[in-house]
């Protein structure tokens, strides 16, 4: 029986999926970094949050974890900046970014995923 060769996956992370979604904020009302507060959004809906509130509960409940690979240079953001970030990013650049990640480990995992 002959081995088949091993393919090599890339699975694309977050980061590099997402560090190109431009920021539609102003300088100087940046207090946080846009990488940090769309990754938060991003764990948070995967564990079953639904709204901006809890995006802040879940970074502040998980927030020794995140500062393990965020910035969060000025802590976990209210539910007011998500509410305002996400009202101002582009909805099909978002998209387009969360769909590469996604598709990335479709490939990467064998077998079935539930959405």
């Amino acid at each position: 029986m002959s081995k088949q060769p091993r393919q090599s996956i890339t699975v694309i992370s977050l980061f590099d999926c997402f560090q190109d979604v431009p920021d539609p904020r102003v300088d100087r009302t940046k207090s946080h970094k846009l990488l940090d507060i769309l990754v938060i959004s991003i764990c948070t809906l995967l564990c079953g949050g639904e709204s901006f509130n809890d995006m802040e509960e879940f970074g502040y409940a998980k927030y020794d974890w995140l500062k393990t690979f965020l910035e969060l240079p000025n802590g976990i953001p209210t539910h007011d900046t998500f509410n305002r970030v996400f009202a101002a990013l582009d909805p099909q650049q978002f998209l387009d970014s969360f769909l590469r990640w996604t598709q990335s480990l479709r490939t990467a995992i064998a077998g079935e995923i539930v959405a």
